[in-house]
């Protein structure tokens, strides 16, 4: 008799979801879907509005990533208005990013993913969470929010306001760093550099030890990965270039403008989500599959540009043993990229620009049609808007990084679930590994498909007649 089990909803992650598992006869898994299940689609209701609003509009889409979508919306509105941004808003956006990246990584890494990994999968769920983290590691725990307030603290020196911050706009930003807030970064980086320092060789040294079997099972197989690069090729977050490369660091297509996604990017659906399915166009759907965010940009560049990420990247691939293709280690990418996202912004604290007041440009509605890209913490993020000759939007389509990575996130439920799952009776330990495969994508799912309202976990074997065999609830 054909079950199923459902895991609703995934917990630990940004927004609800639920994983079905389904068994075979002979109570083996034989596959496995990552849904998400609730919609408010905000693309449709932004036509209509001024193309000037988008940027404060876009970042109310999440408060994890809401610079995310500034920083996109603003360099569409930079395209439509047909200006090129003062050198001061390039860098201004930059830092802003920098930070963004910063804080996000690590809400992921120490608050949501590291109780995983640091209080045992097989530990009770009731403590397996920051509380827990915090009762077991308080000295862990306080520096993972304190490197989190760090980023929110540079985005609200910046911006004024740590979330939503309405500081981005089409032609620049707004108002300049203050010689106050530049101070007061340089008196923390020290701090912050020290606890990704320290969680860098916690996380490595369990890499050596109690990990290398979630390193062999969560989301291990070959995909392609895009990201933006810079001009020579390195590690870029804000401009640059779209590059493809595959699992042996093969580069499959570079150079690629947002401008022309619509030539190497589809999207599919299927009736089971609300989440669409990004491919590479070329291959088709499904064999496009390709992976976004920190691993992939890491993969994509040939080098980072800062001293002390170049040697943390460098021992990555060692380890890995030239390009690292397991989904697992994008915990490990994260912090490679908090690492150099400091790097970067002790660079450009230093650089008077960041001081100037010249950092906007005006202008009226120049082009109907533009798009814009960022690199979000969870990838590659599009903002693709048409406008009216009086600037208002008739069609918007924003393509999110967490959609980007749907085929990778249900291979690797799949891939899980096949490895420790034979049987109805299935431990906590186990179920629990499952949703771990999903956040190691950190996934987003308020960028994604907008998802609101909340559940408890819900979990039921059902019969291939329909038939509920089994229910728990967490």
């Amino acid at each position: 008799m054909t079950k199923t089990i459902v895991i609703d909803p995934v917990t630990r992650i940004e927004g609800h979801a639920k994983i079905s598992i389904f068994l075979d006869d002979a109570g083996e898994v034989s596959d496995a879907r990552f849904h998400v299940v609730e919609y408010r689609g905000f693309e449709k209701f932004c036509e209509g509005r001024p193309f000037t609003e988008m940027a404060g509009i876009t970042a109310r889409i999440c408060g994890i990533c809401p610079v995310s979508h500034l920083l996109a919306s603003a360099k569409t509105g930079d395209k439509i208005l047909a200006v090129k941004i003062p050198p001061a808003a390039d860098k201004l956006r930059r830092m802003m990013n920098l930070a963004q990246i910063t804080q996000s990584h690590a809400l992921s890494f120490f608050h949501l993913s590291s109780p995983d990994f640091l209080l045992g999968w097989d530990s009770d769920p009731a403590t397996r969470n920051v509380f827990g983290l915090i009762a077991a590691n308080p000295d862990l725990a306080r520096a993972g929010i304190r490197l989190r307030q760090f980023g929110q603290m540079v985005i609200e020196k910046l911006g004024g306001r740590k979330i939503h911050a309405a500081w981005t706009v089409p032609g620049g930003v707004r108002s300049p760093l203050s010689p106050e807030g530049r101070q007061w970064i340089v008196d923390r980086l020290p701090e912050a550099f020290e606890t990704v320092n320290l969680a860098l060789g916690l996380f490595k040294g369990m890499l050596d030890e109690q990990l290398k079997n979630e390193i062999n099972v969560f989301g291990e197989f070959p995909t392609l990965y895009m990201g933006l690069v810079g001009p020579n090729g390195e590690w870029e977050h804000y401009d640059g270039k779209l590059r493809f490369t595959d699992s042996q660091g093969n580069i499959v297509a570079d150079g690629l403008s947002e401008d022309d996604y619509h030539a190497f990017l589809g999207e599919a659906v299927e009736p089971w989500s609300y989440l669409k399915f990004p491919y590479y166009q070329p291959l088709g759907y499904p064999d496009g599959i390709y992976r976004v965010g920190p691993l992939a940009r890491l993969n994509v560049c040939d080098r980072i540009g800062t001293e002390a990420a170049d040697r943390e990247l460098q021992e990555l691939r060692d380890r890995a043993g030239g390009v690292p293709t397991s989904s697992f280690l994008y915990h490990y990418a994260r912090l490679i990229e908090i690492l150099a996202c400091l790097e970067k912004t002790q660079e450009l604290v230093d650089d008077p620009d960041v001081l100037s007041s010249r950092c906007r440009a005006h202008g009226g509605v120049n082009q109907l049609n533009a798009i814009g890209v960022s690199e979000a913490p969870r990838g590659t993020l599009f903002h693709h808007y048409q406008v009216d000759e009086n600037g208002l939007l008739e069609k918007v389509n924003l393509i999110i990084a967490t959609g980007q990575n749907n085929l990778a996130m249900n291979k690797t439920v799949a891939q899980i679930a096949k490895h420790y799952i034979h049987g109805t009776e299935i431990p906590e330990g186990l179920l629990n590994r499952v949703e771990a495969g999903i956040r190691c994508y950190d996934p987003c799912l308020s960028c994604s498909t907008h998802a609101a309202g909340q559940m408890p976990l819900h979990l039921q074997l059902v019969a291939a007649d329909g038939q509920i065999l089994d229910e728990v609830y967490r």
